[in-house]
């Protein structure tokens, strides 16, 4: 038996699921190609319709699972306007799929200053430059607000824009899956109940 095979024959032991999904992940940063943190985020308009994309996971503890957005994009306006949200990482090379269901709500203003600040500077330009989800006449016009605020902000430092921040999705079900043979794989959710968890084993 291979040891990726002896870790997925004890996770179904666990008990808590942030500890299993760190896990999980430091897995997947050894295994994957390109972006072990990257997950499909689900939400829906104001009529019900759902949206999907992918973005990036930027860090998680026992209050949740944050990413960071420009607020005035489909998902942020989404995300504000109904405050729920579900994720799924997907690592194909390792069979493995979390799916995660929660209430959302912004980060602090202190953390997302700290991660604005930590980005690339052409990233932090970007921020400013992009009005993301809307209509984009063209290339040219994008390339030029960027050319306008790099010339703005020289080298000096650049603020966090009023409508970049992040969100953290504070689960109410965790929901962890692994690839077994004919079909019968393993199947473990997680679901909040009080300050602890429940667990459930679910047939495939």
């Amino acid at each position: 038996m291979s040891e990726n095979e002896l870790r997925t024959g004890d996770f179904t032991d666990e008990n808590e699921p942030f500890s299993l999904f760190g896990t999980w992940l430091k897995d997947a940063e050894t295994s994957e190609i390109n972006d072990p943190n990257a997950l499909a985020l689900a939400t829906v308009d104001e009529h019900g319709m759902p949206n999907v994309r992918m973005v990036l996971l930027k860090g998680f503890d026992m209050q949740g699972f944050v990413f960071y957005t420009n607020y005035e994009s489909t998902k942020g306006q989404e995300i504000l306007g109904q405050g729920k949200a579900a994720m799924v990482f997907h690592w194909k090379s390792l069979r493995r799929q979390v799916r995660i269901r929660g209430a959302i709500a912004p980060v602090s203003d202190a953390e997302a200053d700290e991660y604005f600040d930590s980005r690339a500077r052409g990233s932090r330009i970007g921020a400013w430059a992009s009005k993301q989800s809307r209509p984009l006449e063209s290339r040219f016009a994008l390339e030029k607000a960027v050319a306008e605020y790099t010339m703005k902000f020289g080298i000096g430092s650049i603020p966090r824009p009023p409508h970049w921040s992040g969100f953290r999705l504070d689960p109410v079900s965790i929901e962890f899956w692994h690839d077994r043979p004919f079909r019968l794989h393993d199947r473990i959710e997680f679901i909040r109940a009080g300050e602890g968890w429940e667990k459930v084993r679910k047939y495939p």
